[in-house]
């Protein structure tokens, strides 16, 4: 009996150990902001691969509060490696900056992934990969529904995020590619000064910063300013963020929307926005899959942990194009 309670313990101090012995993992999921829809999808994806994990790892997801030009991101990143997280998923929303707070990562042997955004090409080599977004083709795709709308051309504004990001500067560059037929040596491309019969107006592009009361806003003074504006083209989703103030602001266009004089299309495809599509407030979106990029780094960066290989550089997870024709069923499930 004694021998069999002795067998026991000595099994369970084993079990203990080894437990023990199994590290549980922190990586940081670190979006432009927290408070944006599209960032809230990439979180879920990111929860949904800790709970599927067993325990594995802890998806911490820690961003600034707001929008901003990118120094309060630069700062929680480098927090995070004196912390010595086990891994960081960063979605840059000033490239340039944020080479600077990588850098120390690398130099403490902690892997990076960017998502969303991406680093500029002189930095690329402090990270591992890049998972997210084609960006320049979400740019050529708005671009491909603004020439099935206006095939003769017309004038145009651009709304960007910040001006550092390097994500919305690659929308953009396809976008302007396209509409000129004739490709650019770096984003974000030419300004449209009359190619293919396209114009940029004066005082854009605009840039949000992801402030998106000020999206709205920057549309409201456009076009009051520009009545006759063909074409208005936002590379994120910002105004449609907040349903009820883009609806006050663009409803006075529904018609000329209907009608085709005046296209809005833009990017990202979350349901509010198809909402709005579907009310007659776009003619079209772009929309990215934020749910996969939160899901996919994660569990990248839990597998280069364990030894395992890195993921392909870039991984890319897909687009979705809509209209209202399509809504139903033009998101990719």
């Amino acid at each position: 009996m004694k021998r069999f309670a002795l067998a026991a313990a000595v099994a369970m101090l084993a079990m203990t150990a080894a437990a023990s012995a199994q590290q549980k993992y922190t990586f940081a999921l670190v979006p432009k902001n927290m408070n944006n829809p599209f960032f809230d999808q990439a979180r879920d994806g990111c929860k949904k691969a800790e709970a599927e994990s067993n325990g594995a790892f802890e998806c911490m997801y820690i961003g600034p509060g707001e929008h901003g030009g990118g120094d309060e991101q630069v700062t929680i990143v480098q927090d995070l490696v004196a912390k010595k997280v086990d891994g960081i998923a960063v979605s840059p929303s000033n490239a340039a900056a944020m080479a600077v707070a990588l850098q120390a990562a690398k130099e403490a042997g902690i892997p990076v992934l960017t998502w969303d955004s991406d680093l500029l090409p002189e930095n690329k080599d402090l990270r591992v990969a890049y998972i997210g977004t084609h960006n320049y083709e979400i740019g050529t795709n708005l671009a491909k529904l603004i020439q099935s709308l206006k095939p003769n051309g017309g004038t145009i504004c651009i709304q960007s995020g910040g001006a550092a990001a390097a994500n919305h500067n690659e929308r953009m560059q396809g976008i302007r590619d396209t509409l000129a037929g004739k490709a650019s040596d770096a984003s974000p491309g030419e300004r449209l000064t009359g190619q293919n019969g396209w114009t940029e107006i004066d005082g854009c592009p605009l840039y949000t910063d992801d402030d998106f009361p000020r999206s709205v806003q920057q549309f409201e003074d456009t076009m009051a300013k520009n009545p006759n504006l063909d074409v208005f083209v936002p590379t994120g989703g910002f105004p449609q963020f907040i349903p009820d103030a883009n609806r006050a602001a663009v409803a006075p266009y529904k018609d000329k929307i209907a009608s085709k004089q005046f296209v809005l299309v833009v990017a990202d495809t979350l349901p509010v926005q198809i909402d709005q599509m579907k009310e007659g407030l776009s003619l079209g979106q772009v929309g990215q899959r934020p749910f996969e990029m939160g899901y996919k780094t994660m569990n990248a960066l839990r597998d280069m942990k364990d030894g395992k290989a890195a993921p392909a550089d870039p991984t890319y997870t897909g687009l979705d194009v809509c209209t209202p024709e399509t809504a139903d069923t033009c998101i990719a499930k």
